[in-house]
């Protein structure tokens, strides 16, 4: 065999290779019922779930949990998914910043017992550009 077919060969190995394990870091978006399933079938993949934080008519967010005097590390929510199924997260890290401010929410984690606990917290945070300041901004003739 050849010195470049053995080249070739070589980086086709380290291409597959790399695509496998990328492979089996990947998860996918699914609700709070299918998270559930999944668990309960035994599958403890990492999953995705958006949602929205409850919050009541004075827009406080409903059902938060976070002492960072007593443990930083342990943070606890409720979000309702986009089916408007209301699960209890624990997240065991501190409380991510601007968490309160965030409309959306996306976490990544497992389903563990009748919690979901999640590795990673993403927000969607409201955007800085108001309507009513864009219609301010309009130029003037």
């Amino acid at each position: 065999m050849k010195k470049s077919h053995i080249l070739a060969i070589a980086v086709i190995a380290v291409a597959i290779g790399i695509i496998m394990s990328t492979v089996g870091d990947a998860s996918v978006y699914v609700s709070f019922r299918e998270a559930r399933e999944r668990a309960a079938d035994g599958n403890l993949t990492k999953v995705h779930v958006v949602g929205r934080l409850p919050r009541d008519g004075q827009k406080n967010i409903l059902g938060l949990e976070y002492n960072p005097t007593l443990d930083p590390n342990y943070f606890a929510f409720t979000l309702v998914d986009t089916n408007r199924i209301a699960q209890r997260v624990i997240y065991f890290n501190p409380k991510p910043q601007d968490f309160d401010k965030s409309e959306q929410v996306v976490i990544t984690g497992a389903m563990r017992n009748d919690v979901f606990v999640a590795d990673k917290i993403l927000l969607k945070c409201p955007s800085k550009y108001v309507e009513k300041d864009i219609k301010g901004a309009t130029a003037s003739r």
